[in-house]
């Protein structure tokens, strides 16, 4: 049957009302497939950082991330991460950890890991996800979706503003773009580098940037000054030695 140009016009219209935008958890589960990080379950997963060896153990609900490093007298230092809180060892014994000292275990370990594994973290439960919009980067068609963090679960620094670019067909997640909340404040942009697959799971390094004159309402703009003089690298952001063993 030949639609009227009226109807066909009409039945168009309702199409595009009724889809209506992305939805930022869809491009979230999305990009996670893309990646091949739901594996992630039931893993471990092994890599070194800055010349720090790092463990991310998960199984279901329990996991355990390990940090472990020489100290400025030899002594191998373990940092364990889990359910249960953080912990560590000096050559293999207990000690506890100086409580000036806490804050930044923790931060080293779980934000390493964070980073390190992204995206499979934003399917958490203190992720507050909204879709910003289209955007074009280097020619290429990305969808924006802001991160935010509620309060409870949502870790020490849940205030930080995370914005993350996802291609529009490969479905990765090739930048992204925070606001965080120290005594300075700052934003950064990370480049999605040296894409990778081992045991089926997608792993990136990054180079890291900061455009100055970007606020935490602002980062959404990052992907405008790519390739710019707009944007300064900061640092390299790599990982090393990466073993998975799938349960």
């Amino acid at each position: 049957m030949r639609l009227s140009v009226p109807l066909a016009a009409c039945l168009l219209l309702l199409t595009a009302c009724t889809t209506g935008p992305p939805d930022a958890e869809a491009l979230i589960d999305d990009a996670i497939a893309a990646h091949g990080m739901q594996a992630l379950d039931d893993a471990a997963v092994s890599f070194t950082f800055r010349d720090e060896a790092f463990t991310v153990a998960r199984d279901g609900g329990t996991f355990a991330y390990t940090r472990s490093f020489e100290d400025d007298t030899g002594r191998r230092v373990v940092d364990t991460l889990s359910n249960d809180g953080l912990a560590r060892t000096v050559d293999g014994e207990p000690v506890d950890i100086p409580e000036d000292e806490h804050g930044a275990a923790l931060t080293a370990v779980n934000s390493v890991v964070y980073f390190a594994l992204l995206p499979y973290f934003l399917q958490d439960p203190a992720v507050e996800a909204r879709y910003l919009g289209a955007d074009t980067v280097r020619a290429a068609p990305y969808h924006q979706v802001e991160v935010t963090f509620a309060a409870e679960d949502g870790g020490p620094d849940y205030e930080d503003r995370f914005v993350y670019w996802f291609h529009a067909e490969a479905r990765t997640m090739d930048y992204l773009a925070y606001y965080f909340h120290t005594e300075d404040g700052g934003s950064r942009l990370r480049i999605a580098e040296n894409p990778r697959t081992v045991a089926g799971i997608r792993f990136q390094d990054y180079g890291n940037y900061e455009a100055p004159h970007l606020t935490e309402d602002t980062i959404e703009r990052y992907g405008h000054y790519v390739g710019t003089d707009s944007l300064q690298r900061i640092s390299d952001v790599a990982l090393h030695d990466i073993a998975v063993e799938l349960q």
